[in-house]
């Protein structure tokens, strides 16, 4: 069952791995949960059945108060969590801290926020429950707590299924969300993109799912850098090819996850430090620390340093 957000990016590309897992045999239905309305409710209704009776679940999104929600009814003896995302890092270490579960740059959403919260807490405290017992798959470099099990995904499908790529000689550059959910100050990111493709002779940018159609028509013109929009998740994009010998993102999923999907192609995968300078004073207080975890605990990537205000100018 595909829960699809709102963007178009994020639904064009579960469309086309919906196609993927088609292909594969399984069935795929496609449920509209969110865009306001009476879709929540429907949606509910509709799944409550079919999660009742199964015997295994396998979600996506634990922070998702949708899914949280259809935990409630369920019976299923089997719980699995399937997320090659860095939120899983931060999923693990909230419940081993004994905290609600919240998105790492999430800030507190002022009085309605918190009545919001107050109201939902019995559902979520439900839901750290059910959830303190499951089955991990990723590629996240998580230590399972009490009660939890652990398995690798090591992307073993996605180099079967595509590839290996042909490689270019440039430099492919990884882009990040983190302006749209306002961590990071949009002119200091400006600064770093064009700073990196510069010194590394990038010549193609791959603009993450959520980024801003302005913001990166802005990057386009100041940097002129090809603006790729993937319609698949990048590891597979990049497994298929052309790619270049060497990928350059900032603290994000890919820098966990590229490693396992191009192992034995060649390919440099560095992840860039982001300076706290670029931060926002609109950014979680979490947001430091958990970006330098990103990009501490990835394996098997070349680590490069911020770049600074004088570097990028």
């Amino acid at each position: 069952v595909v829960l699809p957000p709102t963007d178009p990016m994020s639904r064009g590309q579960l469309r086309r791995v919906a196609g993927l897992a088609r292909d594969e045999g399984h069935q795929v239905r496609w449920q509209e949960a969110r865009g306001g309305g009476l879709a929540p409710l429907k949606a509910l209704a509709a799944l409550a059945g079919d999660v009742r009776r199964a015997e295994r679940i396998v979600v996506g999104d634990p922070f998702s108060r949708f899914v949280q929600l259809l935990l409630a009814p369920a019976r299923a003896a089997e719980l699995v969590v399937v997320d090659d995302g860095t939120a899983t890092m931060e999923f693990v270490a909230q419940l081993g801290r004994g905290e609600r579960l919240r998105r790492w740059h999430r800030t507190g959403g002022g009085a309605l926020g918190r009545a919001r919260e107050l109201a939902y807490a019995p559902v979520a405290a439900t839901a750290r429950r059910r959830l303190r017992r499951v089955e991990l798959f990723t590629s996240m470099p998580v230590t399972p707590l009490e009660g939890m099990r652990l398995r690798l995904n090591d992307f073993g499908w996605t180099r079967a299924r595509f590839g290996p790529p042909r490689l270019t000689r440039g430099t492919d550059l990884v882009g990040t969300s983190l302006v749209e959910t306002g961590v990071v100050d949009p002119d200091r990111y400006l600064e770093a993109v064009r700073a990196l493709a510069a010194e590394h002779g990038a010549t193609r940018y791959f603009a993450h799912r959520r980024e801003s159609a302005e913001k990166l028509r802005g990057l386009g013109e100041a940097t002129g850098l090809e603006i790729v929009r993937p319609d698949l998740p990048l590891e597979l994009i990049a497994r298929r090819g052309p790619v270049g010998r060497t990928i350059v993102s900032f603290p994000s999923t890919v820098v966990h996850t590229l490693p396992y999907a191009l192992c034995g192609t060649g390919v440099t995968v560095a992840v860039v430090d982001v300076d706290p300078a670029w931060l926002t004073g609109r950014a979680s207080p979490r947001a430091r620390g958990f970006l330098a975890g990103v990009a501490e605990t990835a394996r098997d990537v070349q680590r490069l340093p911020a770049v600074t205000a004088s570097a990028a100018g």
